[in-house]
């Protein structure tokens, strides 16, 4: 019996009637207390239990992409440490890389509370936390402090725009935050999809994208570090499209597809109960297991528009193996998850790793990377 789902999760989802974000505060706040004293024997003996339970290493399910090993495909998904606190933790429960974020070049403290909300009936949850976060100088230096410790696994970090600084100002924003995030991080993705600051997604248009892409690219020749972009599920297939050739001309590391959505219309949640409104009333984001198709749609298009030649980051309503599997046959070298994870419990990433494990071993194939993206080779 898995604890978090027969006990752990009724009482955090409706026994306490707890507002979802603060538990996610004192969530993080634990883990951050065990990354922070990883060497006191408490914090050590706590880790090494993690590992033993959520971790799965499997010579099959590592790869190497920008230079970078992954020891799996399966990471976290930008937004659940935004400000890194707990950067070092993220290995013990089994995922292969963890993005941090997303920060901005400002800190901020994003959009009034309540501003994040579980749809039980849908597996999903509706965020407008609008980039809350404590600046990129912050994070640069909580990162610092662990630069001694050996980085078990890559980390991104999750690039956003500042409210404050107007649209046209973009260039500079995103610039600042690099320059003092660029030594930290393995890799950094260009958010331009969140639909929580206001005007952000305008700056998916290609010649809005390719100012701050430009930006960046000047700012990263001597280091190179890979650059993705992080796209919206709504966009248009001509937009994405657009995209997919800003990305091409640029020589970015990837795409991350998708962010959430502002969809609506395929939620059996009619009411968010903490405000009493119709949830097509309610701003925000939409992600979890409504984001499921649409997702691994974009990642095919993508894969199929670059003939597999742009790594394509996958994410949306990834809950089990078969869903994982999903969108790495569509064309996902890597996959993140959130939602899934808040559902379904730390013991979901081994799961879903046995699973991939059991599926190459069906197919007769030696390792993960031969999985991207064969269900178009087929087709």
């Amino acid at each position: 019996m898995d604890i978090y789902q027969a006990g752990i999760r009724p009482i955090l989802f409706s026994g306490l009637k707890a507002d979802p974000e603060w538990v996610h505060r004192q969530t993080l706040q634990v883990l951050g207390w065990l990354d922070h004293n990883s060497d006191r024997f408490l914090s050590r003996r706590i880790q090494a239990q993690l590992e033993q339970a959520y971790c799965l290493r499997h010579a099959c399910l590592e790869q190497t992409l920008w230079g970078l090993t992954f020891p799996n495909p399966l990471g976290l998904a930008a937004g659940f440490d935004k400000d890194g606190v707990a950067a070092g933790i993220w290995s013990a429960f089994g995922f292969g890389f963890a993005e941090l974020g997303t920060v901005t070049f400002q800190a901020q403290p994003g959009n009034p509370r309540p501003r994040l909300f579980r749809l039980p009936a849908d597996l999903a949850a509706l965020n407008r936390m609008g980039f809350n976060n404590q600046g990129s100088a912050v994070i640069a230096a909580e990162l610092a402090k662990r630069q001694e410790r050996p980085r078990v696994i890559p980390l991104g970090i999750n690039l956003g725009k500042s409210k404050v600084t107007p649209l046209s100002d973009a260039p500079a924003d995103y610039l600042g935050s690099f320059r003092l995030l660029k030594e930290w991080g393995d890799y950094f993705v260009i958010n331009v999809s969140s639909p929580n600051t206001p005007g952000l997604r305008s700056l998916q248009d290609a010649e809005q994208l390719s100012r701050i892409v430009e930006a960046l690219q000047e700012e990263n020749q001597l280091l190179a570090k890979p650059i993705l972009v992080k796209i919206a599920p709504d966009l248009e297939w001509e937009a994405i499209a657009d995209v997919i050739k800003l990305a091409q001309t640029y020589q970015l590391a990837g795409i991350i597809a998708t962010n959430t959505t502002i969809r609506r219309d395929m939620l059996k949640t009619q009411q968010i109960a903490a405000t009493g409104k119709p949830v097509t009333e309610e701003a925000g984001g939409i992600s979890g297991a409504p984001l499921r198709q649409r997702s691994t749609e974009v990642i095919r298009f993508i894969w199929q528009q670059t003939n597999g030649q742009l790594p394509i980051v996958g994410v949306g309503g990834i809950f089990t193996a078969e869903d994982a599997w999903e969108k790495i046959t569509a064309g996902a070298s890597l996959i993140q998850v959130y939602t899934g994870w808040v559902y379904e419990g730390p013991s979901m990433v081994r799961q879903v790793l046995e699973g991939l494990v059991q599926r190459l071993e069906e197919r007769g194939l030696n390792s993960i990377a031969e999985a991207v993206g064969i269900e178009n080779t087929s087709i």
